[in-house]
């Protein structure tokens, strides 16, 4: 079951050039999930990269030492809301690749409570994505994706997955939890690459 932030009241504006086609501005931050909010401590969060090679897992501590970057970005839902100038915390997917060998080409990303997506590893990577500790000034909560999500701010907010907990490297893309029920594969705002 889907749950919705009370009160949803985004406001269209004339298009430019940060908000892509379909959207409505929004000063709050709708929550939507599917499912209960799992409840993750940081001292028992983990993020793992499996490969063809094997794993490699990072603690809490780990990630953060690899070091912590603030970014600016805007975000879009699928349901048609974008939040513009968003300041978010956490460590590019870079550096965590950095020390990953694979030659696999697509991802499918994990989060507690059994929720994937898909991603091709090209849109991860080339400072194009983060795993997010905070945003707008403060850490996540539960609802946001607390103690952890993906931050792939190019494509639609679906594809940040919340609660992560690593990605499984494959040979070819495959759907994810959303994409399985209709989604887009791919998510390109900009193209408005909705729903299959």
């Amino acid at each position: 079951m889907a749950s919705f932030t009370r009160g949803f009241g985004g406001r269209r504006r004339p298009q430019d050039d940060r908000t892509p086609p379909g959207q409505t501005l929004v000063e709050d931050w709708p929550v939507m999930s599917a499912g209960a909010t799992p409840q993750v401590t940081p001292e028992d969060w983990t993020f793992t990269i499996s490969t063809e090679r094997g794993q490699r897992t990072w603690s809490w501590d780990e990630v953060h030492a690899l070091g912590v970057e603030d970014v600016t970005v805007d975000v879009h839902c699928v349901t048609h809301w974008s939040k513009l100038g968003m300041a978010w915390r956490g460590v590019s997917l870079d550096k965590l690749f950095a020390e990953v060998d694979t030659s696999l080409g697509y991802c499918m990303v994990h989060s507690s409570g059994g929720y994937t997506t898909n991603v091709p590893l090209a849109e991860l990577l080339g400072g194009r994505s983060w795993i997010a500790f905070e945003a707008d000034g403060a850490p996540l909560t539960p609802e946001h994706g607390a103690p952890a999500r993906l931050l792939v701010p190019h494509l639609y907010f679906w594809k940040s997955a919340k609660w992560v907990r690593g990605i499984e490297m494959l040979a070819a893309d495959r759907p994810g939890f959303w994409e399985d029920n209709g989604y887009n594969m791919h998510g390109d705002p900009w193209k408005e690459e909705r729903y299959w």
